[in-house]
């Protein structure tokens, strides 16, 4: 998957303001809502944003746009809030001449507008998956003087130091929602805020965001839920997740073992979520073993694919197999080169999607 093979359009939202979206992959219709601090030329670049490109679309049509304000999309003279997202997601979701569909939502602000859009459209969403989301922003709740103090805080920080290229502001942005990241995905996460949108608009989407409340429509949801949380999210409690998951009726909540806001694909955390969303979302599979490519493996080839599909890592392999490790790195190695892959997420994904690694499930 590459970003030649994407395609960006623009529709107008009610409002006329102009919102870019942009469709890739192939198979079932899948919307992604994702935050608002991402751009859809730049994602592919990004050792944040694609990896999550290559998943989503690796088995289906693959949807997202750039928030008013951002990235492709108008930027000056707009106007921001919720009614307003509500409004330019239903835009999308009507130009990409969307039916029935997957619907994505992440972070407080997407999964807000997702929820919303499942509970005002039953039957449209087939799929509802929810990361790393809340019922109402800091400020969206009666907050107290204490938290309103800390929401302005927070903002005034936010906007002294977009323009500054003082490595301390983008060390304090990074720190609070990758904490553990490496010292070139945090620099890509700061580099590509800086490009998504201006200061000015920044400020005033994060204003709606506080304020946010969908306490009123959260247990309407109607279509199976996926909720996922890093357990240590510093931005959006962990407890607000659960909170997310037990109000929607019978959710399917998974904990993700990471304090990154945001997950990687070089972190254990990432094998979590591509078998969670590989058990949870719906795609076009192919008996086990009649995909074309997996004829080509050897026996070996195809033991070591079970067990990589179940979440093993290669040392946990060997002693499975009773083989040395170096032998499994080989065997891994000509796997990923006949499957065209290039990750172990692809790997696992793609295994469980025909049938392999059964006892992890």
């Amino acid at each position: 998957m590459s970003q030649s093979r994407q395609k960006i359009r623009f529709c107008a939202s009610a409002d006329g303001t102009r919102i870019a979206y942009a469709t890739c992959g192939s198979g079932p219709p899948l919307m992604w809502v994702q935050p608002w601090n991402h751009h859809l030329e730049l994602d592919w670049d990004s050792p944040v944003w694609a990896p999550w490109l290559s998943l989503l679309a690796r088995h289906h049509t693959l949807i997202r746009y750039d928030w008013r304000g951002c990235g492709l999309s108008d930027r000056e003279r707009v106007k921001f809030s919720f009614d307003k997202y509500d409004e330019d997601l239903a835009a999308v979701i009507a130009a990409a001449g969307l039916d029935r569909f997957v619907l994505f939502g992440m972070s407080g602000s997407g999964g807000a507008v997702s929820m919303t859009y499942a509970v005002h459209h039953p039957g449209r969403v087939t799929h509802l998956v929810l990361f790393g989301c809340n019922i109402h922003g800091p400020l969206g709740d009666s907050p107290t003087a204490e938290q309103e103090a800390e929401a302005q805080a927070r903002l005034k920080v936010f906007e002294l130091g977009w323009p500054n290229e003082n490595p301390g502001y983008g060390q304090f942005f990074a720190a609070m929602h990758i904490p553990d990241a490496t010292t070139e995905q945090c620099r890509s996460y700061n580099d590509l805020l800086r490009r998504t949108t201006s200061p000015a608009n920044a400020i005033s989407l994060l204003k709606t965001f506080n304020r946010l409340n969908v306490q009123d429509i959260v247990s309407k949801v109607p279509c199976p839920t996926l909720v996922l949380h890093s357990r240590g999210d510093a931005i959006i409690t962990f407890d607000q997740g659960r909170k997310v998951a037990a109000l929607i009726p019978e959710a399917r909540f998974v904990p993700l073992e990471s304090r990154n806001r945001l997950v990687f694909d070089t972190e254990p955390a990432w094998q979590q979520l591509v078998g969670a969303l590989s058990d949870f979302l719906p795609v076009e599979t192919t008996d086990r073993g009649t995909l074309p490519l997996l004829d080509d493996l050897t026996a070996r080839e195809r033991e070591i694919l079970e067990v990589v599909a179940e979440g093993l890592d290669n040392h946990e392999i060997a002693a499975r197999l009773d083989i040395s490790e170096k032998t499994v790195r080989n065997h891994v190695s000509m796997i990923f080169s006949k499957l065209q892959i290039r990750s172990r997420a692809q790997a696992v994904a793609l295994a469980r999607d025909v049938g392999y690694g059964r006892r992890a499930r």
